[in-house]
């Protein structure tokens, strides 16, 4: 059997918890009547978005840019349907922040991510091409 985390300790059993939590918080801001006019829902959705992959693959060039757009999103989205925010301004925003978080994600001191690494190693055997047969 393949060495694997204890149940507990394995990062995949947060979704299910994470998602529920959300869900429960968007439905009680609703039934309270906190800022009723916000789809808590769709906005927490988005936070919640931002926040996954980064709890579940900790930071690395992807989850740099993925995390923090969803969750900048997410603040958008709760200032424009307050009437705070235009989407004329929101959606070039996003384009803007997508931007710089790719440019930022580009450093060489933000790790590449483990998935892409484990993908992209060599295999064992090699074809008669590369022996240069």
């Amino acid at each position: 059997m393949p060495d694997r985390p204890p149940f507990a300790a394995d990062k995949r059993t947060l979704l299910l918890p994470f998602v529920l939590i959300v869900v429960g918080v968007g439905w009680l801001l609703s039934s309270l009547g906190l800022a009723p006019d916000i789809n808590w829902i769709w906005t927490l959705g988005l936070a919640a978005a931002g926040l996954l992959p980064m709890v579940m693959h900790g930071i690395d060039k992807v989850t740099v840019a993925i995390g923090p757009f969803f969750l900048i999103a997410s603040l958008l989205s709760v200032l424009r349907q307050s009437g705070r925010l235009h989407v004329d301004h929101e959606m070039p925003m996003l384009v803007i922040l997508a931007g710089m978080l790719l440019l930022v994600a580009r450093s060489s001191m933000i790790p590449i991510p483990q998935w892409t690494v484990s993908a992209a190693a060599p295999t064992s055997h090699s074809t008669t091409a590369e022996n240069g047969e």
